[in-house]
């Protein structure tokens, strides 16, 4: 058995303690979480009785981490990932990787140069409905694809209370918070698109940042949408996937969000990130010349997928699969749709980082 990464968890907020910190702790032959940064409060010691608590980053890379994973806001990201990369440490940024490209490429620069392991947390990766398209994909079950549609869809009517997502600051708003995890499935599933076609608003009244995002991705044969809305009571399939021979509709969430928000850790629930059948998508196709309409089962998911992979990054040396460069891909998107909406029109895809997506 190898040794465990000494990690320092900086911010206990919704994405420390609900997306990271659970699967932290249950995978403690990996990771020992040392340090954790809360400016104030020090909820953590509930989970890591263990843990020095600090209160300013400088302390935190004062102790003995060798990981750092940042799940604070936005706009912290490039000061704090820079000054622990400097600091000779691995670094995990939660999604949104930065604020911009030129931010993504100076940390990936100071990451090659240090020779340290820089990840982004794009966790989507690893839901029920993603691995299961990722299968009914790799396995044709659908022929060429010609259309693929993504949904991200909530019903909130009023602005949630001390959000800062909500708030006009740096890479606030729903595109940067929930488009960027279409967004890395797509590329993930597709590659690199030709031209971009975006509308980006503000559609509730007390809107202050982007609430509403339509967005599509030309590949050439292939026509990717991806759509968020905070106004959608009644929800559609969440994607819709067409192909030459056949259809793929899925409707409803991965149940792992829910879970860890109640509080629960993956090992409480037994069969974690598996979907009730009741969930499974509608396959419709074509398949060896005979016609299949069914529900296709899904495939299990599993945050902790990420923590699992990164550890073999780091102590085994295996090859990282959620790369900088995603994250960059990711932004350089985000900004290409920006200046699509701002501009009306439809814009080239360039300025995209041409790197492998994991099998």
């Amino acid at each position: 058995m190898g040794t465990p990464i000494k990690t320092g968890l900086v911010g206990f907020g919704a994405a420390g303690k609900f997306m990271h910190a659970p699967f932290l702790k249950t995978l403690p032959e990996n990771y020992d979480i040392v340090t954790v940064l809360e400016r104030h409060a020090s909820e953590s010691k509930s989970l890591f009785p263990q843990a020095q608590i600090v209160r300013s980053f400088d302390d935190l890379l004062k102790t003995e981490v060798e990981l750092v994973i940042i799940t604070t806001p936005n706009d912290t990201h490039l000061p704090y990932a820079k000054q622990a990369l400097l600091a000779g440490k691995n670094v995990v940024l939660e999604k949104p990787f930065t604020i911009n490209t030129a931010d993504a490429k100076q940390l990936i620069d100071i990451a090659r140069n240090q020779n340290k392991i820089l990840s982004v947390f794009h966790n989507r990766r690893y839901v029920a409905d993603f691995l299961t398209i990722k299968e009914i994909l790799s396995q044709n079950l659908l022929g060429d694809v010609h259309d693929f549609e993504a949904h991200y869809d909530r019903y909130r009517l009023e602005a949630k209370p001390n959000s800062w997502r909500e708030e006009p600051l740096p890479a606030s708003g729903i595109w940067y918070d929930l488009g960027s995890h279409l967004i890395d499935q797509a590329l993930y599933l597709f590659g690199l698109p030709k031209t971009i076609t975006a509308i980006l608003k503000m559609q509730r009244p007390h809107a202050r940042t982007t609430d509403y995002f339509d967005v599509r991705m030309d590949y050439g044969f292939l026509n990717v949408t991806l759509k968020s809305g905070m106004l959608v009571r009644e929800l559609g399939p969440r994607y819709a996937i067409h192909g030459i021979n056949g259809s793929f509709l899925k409707y409803g969430e991965d149940p792992q969000e829910a879970y860890l928000r109640a509080g629960f850790l993956p090992t409480a629930i037994p069969n974690w990130g598996e979907e009730d059948e009741s969930m499974y998508g509608l396959l419709h196709s074509e398949i060896n010349g005979e016609l299949i309409k069914k529900n296709y089962p899904s495939l299990k998911g599993n945050y902790g997928y990420y923590y699992e992979n990164l550890y073999k990054t780091i102590r085994e040396g295996a090859e990282l699969r959620e790369k900088p460069e995603h994250g960059f891909n990711t932004i350089r998107i985000v900004e290409l749709a920006t200046e699509s909406s701002d501009k009306k029109c439809t814009i080239a895809c360039e300025g995209l980082i041409d790197v492998k997506y994991p099998d």
